[in-house]
């Protein structure tokens, strides 16, 4: 059976802007971190000041909205998250950041796979297209014989169908966990994920670092919060598309601030999978709109 819900594109639009520049943010932080720390020890930080900020929030109602009788839902989904997170943080250290966001934008081939598998989501023929184009922009990005095909590329794409499953079980989840739920549970499990890692690898970091170990901490919460919100306004594989502005912003910062050269096979890929899913985004107002005609 279909878990599908009527989709309120203005809404999951709003939020998931805040979850683009929250993403970019994300980004940069996890940029100047890896330069004297593991990619354990970033998402460490990470996760102390997302845990620091939740629990007053959580106490507020004495814990009353972050109670699950899904625990190992929450725990299965953040095992998996917590890798996509080390893969994406990793690849931000070795790769272009263009060329982490535009391997990245895969995740919705990956969640319309997953959610036509496990969800029961429609797989129309626009989905079809969509999936077929990221694929060929994909070989377009990391090509054989290219300085792409490396590990890091390898960790971002094993990255891309985490967050896929990622969101599929946010999605699947949505209807009985509040997003301060997912949240609250995303974090306090990451963070226990994180510490022996991170506590192997511990590098004490420098006074230049605090502020950037503010701003990954917020801008994952900030993230995760927009995100959840918007999956309760439309379907997994109609929401991750939205997150292509990213590529253009990011390429430019890059270049503005890290001087990283333009790759036109990189944003040649990066456009081809986009166009593919704005075919989908627009093959699925069309069936919404029949759908309310009807």
């Amino acid at each position: 059976m279909s878990t599908a819900r009527p989709t309120d594109l203005p809404r999951a639009v709003f939020w998931m802007m805040g979850a683009l520049a929250s993403f970019t943010a994300m980004a940069l932080a996890a940029r100047e971190l890896t330069v004297e720390m593991s990619a354990f020890q970033a998402l460490f930080f990470r996760s102390v000041i997302c845990v620091a900020v939740l629990l007053p929030i959580a106490a507020r109602s004495r814990f009353q909205s972050v109670r699950t009788a899904r625990f190992r839902l929450h725990l299965a989904r953040n095992a998996v998250h917590f890798a996509g997170q080390v893969g994406w943080v990793y690849g931000i250290s070795v790769l272009p950041l263009a060329a982490v966001f535009s391997i990245e934008f895969t995740v919705p081939i990956w969640t319309a796979i997953l959610a036509a598998l496990f969800l029961g989501e429609p797989f129309t023929r626009w989905r079809a297209i969509a999936i077929a184009m990221g694929f060929a922009g994909i070989l377009i990005i990391v090509r054989p014989g290219s300085s792409m095909v490396d590990a890091g590329a390898f960790a971002v794409l094993g990255a891309a169908v985490c967050y896929a499953a990622t969101f599929v079980f946010t999605r699947h989840m949505a209807t009985t966990e509040s997003p301060l739920s997912i949240i609250f549970w995303m974090n306090l499990v990451q963070l226990s994920l994180g510490l022996v890692p991170s506590a192997a690898l511990w590098v004490t970091p420098s006074s230049d670092t605090y502020p950037w170990i503010v701003v990954i901490g917020i801008a994952g919460l900030a993230s995760h919060w927009c995100v959840a919100h918007a999956m309760r306004h439309a379907d997994a594989a109609v929401v991750a598309p939205m997150d292509f502005i990213r590529l253009p912003v990011i390429a430019v910062v890059g270049f503005v601030i890290y001087a990283e050269p333009w790759n036109p096979f990189v944003l040649i890929g990066g456009l081809l999978i986009f166009s593919g899913n704005m075919v989908n985004l627009l093959g699925e107002r069309r069936r919404a709109s029949r759908e309310i005609a009807r």
